[in-house]
């Protein structure tokens, strides 16, 4: 069928902001859907509030709206925009119950628009769950025994029958959002009402216990003429009763057999067609019991889902492209397959190699949440590896993940840990638990204990014991020196790290059971080498390349190799020659290239912004005439598209890795440099390894952004350039620590050098605390000094963004005032561009003193600079010499592509050759960060210097608190119109918070106050109730709050004490959903947005709209 000529515009619902759950696969999905659909001559209409994805680019659709992905506002989009038709399967869980409420509210009916991709029926069959119950019933598929529930009464009834343990599911919710597993009738109930609290519709499914269970996925694609293809198997390692999303996966299944494999097949397309989706990538899962092969069918995601992203990159089939074209007339024999460029999309993808994802997590983040693994998803982003044997593609990943690890590496905890001891540990559902097997390997447990407590398959517990067998033997030995033996190592995926490692301990001088390496001089190292064979990562690969055992490159080509890729996408294996040498696909080209190194997995602190700024480089190199080459682990990212390079090697980025890819690529033409200054930290840490392999390093040297991280190198550029610094200090132990707080004076901000995203930092009071901070915190020493600096209380935070050129030109690319006082990370503030309630002069002091900067450091390329204003004085609080996570966002305020015109400078581009940018928009744009506390039961919903936001929004509008306001709606809360407002401030605050509650009376809301911000606003002539403290006896705060009475929090805090007391009051807060702010500043930006915009007044444009 050829494409539909009857519609002409369509209107694609994005995700939302990165929250666990639903993260940036979501951009990169409704970034080949909009080109798809604008290749075939539609104008595509996008809103989503996300402003670091590629997607809100404005060259991306015809027209974008950053708003918030209500049904309210994306309303008013459809009502200003008329489009024909509504593509929601490309944006998460939060599209589709977009569109499902607007289908519902009747707006879809009244402008006419037509929902394409699926049908409202088809998800509501596939989201509800007793409607999909039986639609599987009706095809003689199973379903585990079940009951929905809207009550927890009816729960109680529905565990009669299924009994516990039990799974409960909430319906139409992500990554299994209050979801659980409950073991006794009190946590059940607890699950339960969670579970009704979560789902829109009040639902929740309550299901016999699967636990230990294998678990499958098939990524199907069915057109309207019902061709249907399973574009890859995906199993899970862990067994059930942890998220998919959290579990360690392979593609293709490896432990099913071709009659079940058949069986599950035809399954899968069966559950398509009876649920109804007929254009488009969905997803089916399924259990089965190891014990009698009986097979249960989960449920189904009628959407591109999370595991589309997976499944695209380990096959090169670009599911949401085609999903795409399928939603608008044609079928699957009718779209060219791109990576073939030979067969049409309906070849089923066949893969030759084994791909392994492994997520990654930040419960370190979250102080008090367990970190325990369930059905509800917590990791926050992952790794995926391309090998040809699953123990090549696991270690790949395992040293992908950046979590310090080259492999299976000890876990010391348990290293001659009795038996009992070792199976505890591995009953727990745990992040670590895959290391926890290997060790218990290693401490003489067999496959048969391991397989009782973890339900892990035997097949895959087999070549984690072959894995660690090979491990003990090059402890004995030594790392081999024949070509043949070292080539079968290399095949089993050890790096060239582990293989030192595993050496030098064999010889018994590794420091006991730390995974160390030998010092690298002496005699003492000569003899060392001589018995271990090598001593370090180095000279393993000097051991390699002498011997010759090099990795081979192969491509991914959708179809086993029996067609040619014509799309260089490429992975890296050890394989043996059959006949003469082994057959290397890379191909390098003999043009001049550029390398740029991505982020690998995100995490807290490195996220999609970083990608966003790789994607950028890659568009404004190739148009400048480079051929881009980007190398990343993430299969969640535009950046590893098929098409966003124009050779992307699927590797983990460490130094072996890296280098091994540069070699190849300076075989042939000009590699003209390396970015390592888009990816975050991960390529910044590869920086000194391709100096001394003399590799060019594109932009500003590393050596300018060492200075930068370098406390005392920086404090003299800094002393030079007479600028102003908090006081600080360094210590290299806890009572260098406490004497370098004594001299500045408490308050003090303490940290550990070198970290992102803030990590484990934290404002310390007093001495008590510093101890508190050293004991848990972090581990000081000479090789890993804490950093102390004064904290400026109740100063502003600013964000200054610039570029530089190799000619000293520098330009301001974005001014950003924090609302959030300084000592919130931030990643974390709330910020606004420009300046909300800077003077102009103010403002001018912080262009000039980031221009200094610039100058002083050689910057060419992109510098953020970070600086507090507190009392007309500026201090510089610090600088980073490369992108950082506000790049997107400033791009997205003025309206310029930031992060390209970097990128062009670094490649030699002056900046005379570009348009001034302007900093005083007429408008203002005010960015919010989005959190996952309530995915973490214990921990403390306080905003600290440590960032802990998964993602973020954008508000945009004419003014502050319209914008304001819109940003709040965006991050998912809904600011009351009427009722309670609690208010407890620390002295500092109890004067600036006066305007905030007088307007909130004004408005007709009741206020409650603890005794003393009660007795203050009472002085002012405020009409305040006074309400108990948690330790002044009930009826207290805490039981207001959860009986519903109050509707709105302001609650900011002081000193070590008075944080611990009101940690109850965040708790409670946050499991009725209450929108609350900790800080004095937002409480009255919250006030004037409620005072002065009624949200129905809220009014919707486009960014194009904007800028013009």
């Amino acid at each position: 069928m050829p494409k539909r000529t009857d519609i002409s515009s369509i209107l694609v619902i994005g995700a939302g902001p990165i929250i666990i759950g639903q993260a940036c696969e979501f951009d990169y999905s409704g970034t080949q859907a909009i080109k798809a659909l604008r290749e075939e001559g539609y104008r595509v209409v996008l809103v989503n509030s996300n402003p670091a994805t590629i997607m809100t680019d404005p060259d991306m659709a015809d027209a974008t709206y950053i708003e918030p992905i209500t049904p309210e506002i994306v309303a008013k989009i459809i009502a200003r925009e008329r489009p024909d038709a509504l593509l929601p399967t490309m944006g998460g869980q939060t599209a589709l119950n977009c569109a499902l409420a607007l289908e519902e509210m009747g707006v879809l009916k009244e402008y006419g628009v037509e929902m394409i991709g699926a049908k409202a029926d088809a998800i509501d069959k596939a989201e509800n769950r007793q409607r999909f119950r039986e639609a599987m019933d009706k095809i003689g598929l199973e379903s585990a025994r079940s009951g929905v529930a809207t009550t927890v009464e009816q729960a109680f009834a529905v565990l009669e029958r299924t009994g516990l343990p039990s799974i409960i599911r909430p319906s139409f919710t992500l990554g299994g959002t209050g979801g659980g597993i409950a073991y006794n009738k009190a946590e059940f109930e607890k699950i339960v009402r969670e579970g009704l609290d979560a789902s829109p519709t009040t639902e929740v499914l309550i299901e016999e216990s699967l636990l230990g269970w294998k678990e499958y996925e098939m990524e199907v694609v069915r057109d309207r003429k019902d061709n249907a293809i399973i574009i890859c198997s995906i199993e899970n390692v862990d067994p059930m009763g942890v998220h998919t999303g959290d579990s360690i996966t392979v593609a293709p299944a490896l432990t099913l057999t071709d009659k079940e494999f058949q069986i599950m097949r035809t399954a899968s397309i069966e559950v398509l067609r009876e649920i109804g989706v007929e254009t488009g990538g969905s997803n089916v899962q399924f259990a089965v019991n190891p014990k009698d092969g009986r097979l249960i069918v989960i449920e189904m995601n009628p959407r591109v889902s999370r595991s589309s992203a997976l499944a695209s990159k380990a096959t090169g089939f670009p599911i949401a492209r085609v999903a795409a074209k399928l939603a608008i007339g044609y079928t699957l024999d009718e779209i060219q397959n791109e990576i073939t460029g030979a067969t049409p999309a309906s070849f089923e993808p066949t893969i030759d190699y084994v791909v392994t994802k492994i997520p990654r997590f930040a419960f370190e983040k979250f102080k008090g949440a367990k970190p325990e693994l369930s059905t509800a998803m917590k990791s926050v982003g992952e790794v995926m590896a391309i090998g040809r044997c699953f123990a090549e593609s696991m270690q790949k990943a395992l040293r992908g993940l950046e979590t310090g690890l080259d492999g299976f590496n000890r876990v010391p905890e348990l290293a001659g840990a009795a038996r009992d001891t070792i199976l505890a540990a591995l009953s727990h559902r745990t992040p670590d638990r895959i290391l926890k097997i290997a060790q218990a390997f290693r401490e003489g447990l067999g496959v048969d204990d391991v397989q009782r407590v973890t339900g892990f398959d035997p097949w895959f517990l087999r070549q984690i014991e072959a894995i660690i067998a090979e491990e003990a033997r090059i402890s004995e030995t030594g790392i081999p020196q024949d070509a043949a033996e070292l080539r079968r190592l290399k095949a089993m995926g050890f790096s060239d790290r582990r293989l030192a490692t595993l050496a030098v301990r064999g010889v018994g001088v590794a420091g006991g059971l730390g995974e160390t390496q030998a010092r690298r001089s002496g005699l003492l190292h000569d003899a060392l080498r001589a018995m271990a064979g090598a001593t370090s990562e180095q000279e393993v690969r000097a051991l390699r390349h002498k011997l010759g055992v090099l990795p081979v490159y192969k491509r991914i080509d959708s179809c086993a190799a029996e067609f040619e890729a014509v799309t260089p996408y490429m992975y890296s294996t050890y394989e043996a020659p059959s006949f003469g040498i082994p057959e290397d696909e890379a191909q390098p080209s003999e043009r001049r290239k550029i390398v740029i190194l991505g982020g690998g997995p995100n995490r807290i602190g490195q996220g999609i912004e970083f990608d966003y700024c790789c994607v950028h480089a890659c568009f404004a190199l190739a148009e400048a005439g480079f051929e881009t080459i980007m190398v990343n682990c993430n299969p969640e990212t535009v950046s590893t598209d098929y098409d966003t390079s124009d050779r992307l090697y699927f590797e983990p980025l460490t130094e072996e890795d890296v280098l091994e890819i540069l070699r190849v690529e300076m075989s042939r033409g000009e590699v003209v440099g390396v970015i390592v200054q888009f990816g975050g930290q991960t390529p910044l840490k590869l920086a000194a390894a391709l100096e001394r392999e003399g590799i060019p390093i594109l932009g500003t040297s590393p050596d300018a952004i060492d200075l930068a991280e370098d406390r005392e190198r920086f404090a003299r550029l800094v002393h030079k350039l007479k600028l102003k610094q908090p006081l600080n200090g360094i210590a290299k132990s806890r009572d260098e620590a406490a004497a370098a707080a004594a001299r500045i004076g408490y308050p003090v901000l303490l940290r550990p050098s070198y970290v992102l995203g803030g990590r484990a930092m934290e404002i310390v009071d007093s001495e008590a605390q510093l101890d508190d901070y050293i004991a848990t915190a972090v581990n000081v020493s000479g090789d890993s000094p804490v950093l102390v600096d004064q904290y400026l209380r109740d100063a502003i935070e600013c964000d200054v963004d610039v570029i530089a050129d190799a000619h000293g030109e520098v330009r301001i690319a974005g001014v950003m005032q924090h609302i959030e006082e300084a000592g919130v990370h931030s990643g974390d503030s709330a910020c606004t561009l420009p300046p909300y309630s800077l003077p102009d002069d103010i403002i001018a002091e912080m262009e000039r003193q980031a221009t200094e900067l610039a100058r002083a450091l050689k910057v060419q390329g992109l510098m953020n600079v970070q600086f507090a204003v507190k009392g007309g004085e500026v201090y510089l609080i610090e600088v980073n010499p490369r992108a950082s996570r506000t790049v997107p966002f400033v791009a997205k305020a003025i309206g310029r592509p930031v992060a390209k015109i970097a990128a062009q400078v670094m490649a030699g581009e002056p900046l005379a050759s570009f348009d001034p940018f302007d900093l005083r928009p007429n408008h203002m744009a005010v960015k919010e960060a989005v959190f996952p506390f309530a995915r973490f039961p214990g921990s403390d919903p306080v905003l600290s210097p440590e960032m802990k936001s998964t993602g973020e929004v954008m508000g945009i509008d004419r003014d502050f608190p319209a914008a304001f306001l819109k940003a709040q709606l965006g991050a998912g809360d809904r600011l009351p119109r009427e009722g309670t407002l609690f208010v407890s401030v620390k002295d500092s605050d109890k004067e600036a918070i006066v305007p905030a509650v007088r307007t909130m009376l004004a408005q007709g809301f009741k206020v409650i106050a603890t005794g003393g911000t009660e007795r203050f606003l009472a002085s002012r002539g405020l009409d305040v109730t006074r309400v108990n403290k948690v330790a002044e006896g009930r009826p207290h705060i805490v039981d207001a709050i959860i009986d519903g009475e109050v509707a709105l929090i302001f609650n900011t805090t002081e000193g070590w004490q008075s944080h611990l007391d009101s940690q109850s009051i965040r708790a409670s807060a946050l499991e009725k959903h209450l929108p609350y702010y900790t800080t004095a500043a937002a409480s009255l930006a919250v006030a004037r947005a409620i005072a002065e915009v009624p949200p129905g007044q809220l009014e919707v444009r486009s960014l194009q709209d904007y800028y013009s």
